[in-house]
């Protein structure tokens, strides 16, 4: 018998994303509110990858008692969850400390959207 092709499927594992990749995933949660994503007002302080594929961010909100947290917590966990492949939970990590502040956290254009000059 002939040898015939194999279809082998590989279950190779897709690299984790670069912080600037997740980052750059993240500009497409919009704080309903303000509409402004979060990367541009400033309220992602970070985000980190661990040796297990799983995201920490590092993130505030406007303000403590923000009614649409919740919101944009689930929406970065969905568009990091479900745009790479290779990571396997996402847990936001809501910190408060610095507190945020637009005139020096936000992009120039965001800033500029909010009327900050």
């Amino acid at each position: 018998m002939a040898d015939e092709p194999t279809t082998e499927v590989s279950e190779e594992t897709p690299p984790m994303p670069t912080e600037e990749e997740m980052l750059q995933a993240l500009k497409a949660v919009y704080d309903p509110e303000l509409g402004i994503n979060i990367v541009d007002l400033g309220l992602v302080y970070g985000v980190n990858a661990d040796d297990d594929n799983n995201v920490i961010i590092d993130m505030t909100l406007t303000t403590p008692a923000c009614p649409l947290g919740p919101v944009i917590k689930v929406q970065a966990e969905a568009v990091l969850g479900n745009k790479f492949k290779a990571v396997k939970d996402v847990d936001i990590n809501l910190v408060w400390s610095p507190r945020w502040d637009p005139r020096t956290m936000a992009s120039e254009e965001a800033k500029a959207e909010l009327g900050i000059w």
